[in-house]
């Protein structure tokens, strides 16, 4: 069983990345999804390197033209990724114009051939992430997508088990109005048992997702918004999926610390805030979760740019002694 963290648009750069990697070692961890224009055309550095890197951590793309993903394989594989995820199932009215993300399930062809150019160009691996089905799409239509996809090459999908409505939802009403169909996935995956099958959609604690793909007979499942509001519920997955006896949650207290670590290193003039509003569900549920979030956000000065974070969670740690000790 794996577990993966969602590709977030805004939300999963790399400051956000490695927050998570703090809290858990073994997540499979995203980049948001970032267009093959962007890369080709773009400030390709900013884009592809990080100030962490693993090689368990996965680049999102989204792209339909055959070509032009063959030229961003042979780029991303130089900056140390080893697998390439194509967004087939954002629903958004921006990406739909652009023709890739989950329109796309349409056309399996096209991206069988994106796939093909990936492989051809690269020695990446080529997973997909997408609906159970975009709109009046038939669950034959669903079958047909993962069988030319996977002749071309892929052998991971990760299915949100939703369709997404290509007209009239947005993209948070496409998380939450059309109904979850895991059945569907478990049936994916009984006809398809060579290939891995990831469960994605309406995950909300590490418990579910495992009873999930237990029950499902999946191979993993994929947390999104969950993860990124209470973000220390990933301390506790390397032990609760992977069964890592050294994987021990870590206080909260000592992953604001590295983070402020990381700041000092990372960070220049006033632009903290790139790094903190990852980090802002950290005490979520906690008594003064609210108060240390204020410090963290006050426009107070500090010698090192992380010592603002440290005198925040210094402070609330003693409060909420004080509290327990009442």
């Amino acid at each position: 069983m794996t577990f993966s963290i969602a590709p977030m648009m805004k939300w999963t750069d790399q400051h956000c990345r490695y927050f998570h990697r703090i809290l858990t070692k073994k997540a499979i961890l995203f980049t948001e999804m970032i267009s093959v224009d962007a890369i080709l055309y773009g400030p390709q550095h900013k884009l592809l390197s990080s100030n962490y890197f693993d090689n368990s951590t996965i680049i999102q793309v989204g792209g339909n033209d055959p070509k032009k993903l063959g030229k961003v394989a042979k780029i991303v594989e130089k900056y140390g990724y080893t697998e390439i995820n194509l967004n087939i199932g954002c629903p958004s009215n921006r990406v739909k114009l652009g023709n890739f993300g989950a329109c796309l399930m349409a056309s399996p062809q096209i991206v069988s051939d994106c796939v093909k150019s990936i492989k051809n160009n690269s020695n990446l691996k080529v997973s997909i992430k997408c609906r159970i089905g975009i709109d009046n799409m038939s669950s034959l239509d669903l079958d047909r997508f993962v069988s030319i996809t996977s002749t071309a090459g892929v052998k991971k999908f990760i299915i949100h088990a939703r369709k997404a409505i290509l007209g009239g939802l947005s993209p948070k009403q496409n998380r939450e109005i059309p109904p979850l169909d895991y059945q569907r996935v478990e049936k994916l995956k009984k006809e398809n048992n060579d290939l891995i099958i990831i469960l994605n959609g309406g995950i909300v604690s590490l418990e579910a997702g495992i009873q999930h793909t237990r029950d499902l007979n999946l191979d993993g499942f994929m947390m999104g918004r969950e993860a990124y509001k209470n973000p220390y519920i990933l301390s506790f997955a390397d032990k609760l999926i992977y069964g890592d006896s050294n994987g021990e949650n870590i206080s909260r207290r000592t992953v604001a610390f590295k983070v402020a670590d990381y700041i000092d290193q990372f960070l220049f003039d006033n632009n903290d805030h790139l790094i903190t509003r990852h980090i802002l569900g950290l005490y979520n549920n906690m008594y003064f979760s609210r108060e240390w979030r204020n410090n963290i956000l006050d426009k107070s000065f500090f010698k090192l740019k992380g010592d603002k974070l440290r005198f925040a969670t210094d402070k609330i740690e003693k409060m909420i002694s004080l509290r327990q000790a009442a």
